[in-house]
């Protein structure tokens, strides 16, 4: 297996049999933070392109263990939706993609910025890319497919660091390392029966087969500012399941980025399909929850009070209350 890293000399990424007659390497450098993968932006005299290789363990956490075909995920993902009319245009087109390496060559969308800068609480959503994300949406979940990977491997590592390794009492992670008084203020949730009872259910349920294809992780660092416009990229979560769950995971990210309320009452208004609002709250809980308390911390502009009192409503959201 040809094993890629942000160092990878050129003379090796040329040994790749992508490359046309003639075509010569010019620079190799990181294409964004790649929380999962590694992900090189490689140009060359004639064009660039992304390169994402998936290794055995999560790149921002390597202590962490990751099914490694999770790449094969993203392209089943990214060849679907190359053909439909309007999703097309969100995402890469597929160039090459060598599974003995686990290495996924795309079109490059251009030089820009994720959204993770919602999270500083000073800017608020666009029009503009509440249309897109409701636009893509809408064509994702209205999609009819038959035969998409399960992806449950990818399942079950996201279900235990959502429903599970933030509600652990004892789970090693001193949240007074992320802002000091957080780990006194995680026990309220984590020491709650009744909260703990309805999110293994709700876990139960996300673990089980649905009928609408998900994005898995639709939340700002998924989504592309660049010049060609909104783009939604890292599918390898994606799975057959609750639409709900993009729902829930893109209203709680809306809360964690101090969005205006009535934001989600518009994006309301453009979504087409059938859902249940109490299913689409309970996944906005929990989002909430292990975004503040668990593992996968975003850079959030709050105070500790401020937290305690999102932490609430999520608790809330979660019992339907």
């Amino acid at each position: 297996m040809l094993e890629l890293e942000e160092n990878t000399s050129l003379e090796t990424l040329q040994l790749i049999s992508f490359w046309e007659k003639g075509e010569i390497l010019i620079s190799s450098g990181p294409a964004g933070e790649g929380n999962m993968n590694l992900v090189l932006r490689v140009k060359s005299n004639l064009r660039s392109v992304i390169l994402k290789q998936s290794k055995p363990y999560v790149r921002k956490y390597p202590q962490i263990p990751a099914p490694i075909n999770r790449i094969e995920i993203e392209k089943t993902y990214y060849s679907l939706i190359g053909c439909h009319p309007i999703l097309k245009s969100f995402s890469p087109k597929v160039l090459a993609y060598y599974p003995e390496n686990h290495l996924l060559i795309t079109e490059d969308l251009g030089t820009g910025s994720d959204f993770c800068f919602l999270y500083k609480g000073k800017n608020i959503l666009e029009p503009e890319t509440l249309n897109g994300l409701a636009d893509y949406l809408n064509a994702l979940h209205g999609m009819e497919i038959n035969d998409f990977p399960d992806n449950s491997a990818m399942k079950i590592l996201n279900h235990e660091h959502i429903f599970n390794f933030p509600f652990a009492e004892e789970n090693g992670f001193d949240l007074d390392s992320i802002q000091q008084g957080l780990q006194e203020a995680s026990m309220t949730f984590k020491k709650d029966t009744r909260l703990k009872n309805a999110l293994t259910e709700l876990g139960m349920r996300y673990l089980s087969d649905g009928n609408t294809l998900l994005q898995g992780d639709f939340y700002p660092g998924s989504w592309l500012k660049v010049e060609g416009g909104l783009k939604i990229i890292d599918p390898e979560f994606g799975f057959m399941g609750d639409k709900e769950f993009d729902l829930g995971v893109l209203f709680a990210h809306f809360d964690l980025g101090q969005q205006p309320e009535g934001l989600k009452e518009e994006f309301l208004k453009k979504y087409k399909h059938s859902f249940s609002s109490e299913l689409l709250n309970q996944y906005q809980g929990v989002e909430i929850l292990r975004r503040l308390i668990g593992i996968a911390q975003l850079q959030v502009s709050l105070t500790l009070l401020e937290k305690e009192t999102l932490l609430e409503k999520a608790r809330k959201l979660v019992l339907a209350q």
